[in-house]
């Protein structure tokens, strides 16, 4: 992974082999960062998305072990438990240009993935809501 901090935006290149998710935690945890959101492209070679089930509260997880193009990451940085907390969504295109995607779980990098993570100032904390089953920003 190469960073470089460019005003309030953390700039990531990460390269083949590297995980995204845990990457961008790793890289917000070090740069302190509470608030932020985060964009990005890149290609894959393995992901988990999954698609959150309200009726069950779980994520139905779909495992894609192929090239794929990742045609845009979006989502955010926050604090959960004293923790850098990293919500991530993908859109991926495979070889024959079908599109699919979800919530992020994993994904590793099939060739470089480029990342822009724009920090907010002040910080945003998260709760456990238990209507939703979700980590929900606490505003």
């Amino acid at each position: 992974m190469k960073e470089k901090v460019i005003g309030k935006t953390i700039v990531l290149r990460l390269e083949i082999g590297e995980e995204i998710v845990e990457s961008v935690k790793d890289v917000c945890a070090r740069h302190n960062v509470k608030a932020a959101y985060i964009t990005g492209i890149g290609a894959l070679k393995r992901a988990v998305v999954g698609v959150f089930n309200m009726d069950t509260k779980v994520y139905k997880s779909n495992e894609y072990n192929c090239f794929m193009e990742l045609t845009a990451i979006c989502g955010n940085a926050s604090v959960m438990n004293g923790e850098s907390y990293i919500h991530l969504h993908a859109s991926l295109a495979d070889e024959s240009g079908n599109a699919f995607g979800g919530h992020l779980n994993e994904g590793v990098i099939g060739a470089t993935a480029e990342i822009f993570i724009t920090v907010l100032d002040g910080a945003i904390e998260r709760v456990h809501c238990e209507e939703t089953g979700l980590n929900v920003f606490d505003l």
